[in-house]
């Protein structure tokens, strides 16, 4: 019996330790801010997820979870990207849900050789200041008034995360007539950071990134020119949806802009502006994916 009981113990600690090094597998990266001296750990998933349609890229500077949800099973990623203006722009999270309930409903309009992952919501701190959660909602849950969902564009250190990235970037950029903060540096904010290693590791084909309000689809480019193949998710978006196209955003100048990063980069990349702030247009949308889909067929 004493011999039966040593060896459950030793099976026990074999399976704690287990455990501690599954979670030490994961990698943590900090990041200083330098306006408010506040370090913040953003964490990489290095591992597998016990779900694999579900990745959890790292934390908010508020701590919250920045989330991914994968379809299909190919081996083209298209990257779907909402709420990175958090409560401002809530609208962008919501069509991402709709999107990821249709795909949940409809797995056989991924072809074979695709995976689509959705990330919801970029900015889930901006999304907490005006809704009260960054989990799923509904249009009744948010406040209409546009001065209500002002705060909620900027993350839990008051930065604008769309003037965060590395492309013409600086520590204060333009929205609209407005000075907003772009960081302390390129990529001082988890959030920006967490998409920008999981972009960097999963090396997706093309990036729609959703935005509101001026009702378009916009190519990317960081003085490198307009990729031709952005060139054809611009117009393929375009045509299939009703939105006009356009080679570039030229409403205000722009620093630290995520798909021109991606441009940077050369992957092809698309803004998809909606055309207020509380619809979703659902319809025009799930045309333009659709297209999108069918373009990357084998």
């Amino acid at each position: 019996m004493t011999k039966r009981i040593i060896i459950g113990i030793v099976v026990v600690i074999l399976i704690i330790l287990g455990v501690y090094y599954f979670i030490r597998s994961s990698k943590s990266v900090e990041v200083v801010n330098n306006q408010t001296g506040t370090t913040t750990t953003s964490t990489i998933a290095t591992t597998t997820p016990a779900n694999k349609d579900v990745t959890v890229i790292g934390k908010s500077a508020g701590g919250l979870d920045i989330t991914a949800y994968h379809y299909g099973t190919g081996n083209t990623e298209l990257l779907f990207v909402g709420g990175i203006h958090g409560g401002y722009e809530w609208n962008t999270s919501l069509l991402a849900f709709q999107v990821m309930d249709y795909l949940k409903a409809n797995p056989n309009i991924i072809p074979a050789n695709l995976k689509v992952t959705v990330i919801p919501v970029l900015n889930p701190d901006g999304l907490n200041k005006v809704v009260g959660t960054s989990t799923r909602f509904a249009a009744s849950d948010v406040p209409t008034s546009e001065a209500k969902t002002v705060p909620g564009r900027f993350n839990g250190n008051n930065v604008d995360l769309n003037r965060n990235f590395d492309c013409d970037w600086q520590t204060e950029g333009k929205w609209q007539s407005q000075t907003v903060s772009g960081g302390a540096t390129a990529f001082s904010e988890p959030e920006s950071l967490a998409v920008k290693n999981y972009i960097e590791t999963q090396n997706p084909k093309a990036v729609v990134v959703w935005y509101s309000a001026a009702g378009g689809v916009y190519s990317s480019s960081c003085h490198n020119g307009v990729l031709p193949e952005t060139k054809a998710l611009t117009n393929a978006f375009a045509k299939a949806s009703g939105y006009p196209a356009f080679e570039q955003f030229n409403f205000y100048e722009i620093t630290g802009d995520m798909v021109n990063w991606l441009a940077k980069k050369e992957i092809p990349a698309i803004s998809v502006l909606l055309t207020n702030h509380s619809d979703t247009e659902w319809t025009k949308n799930l045309a333009g994916i659709k297209a999108l889909l069918k373009y990357y067929t084998n």
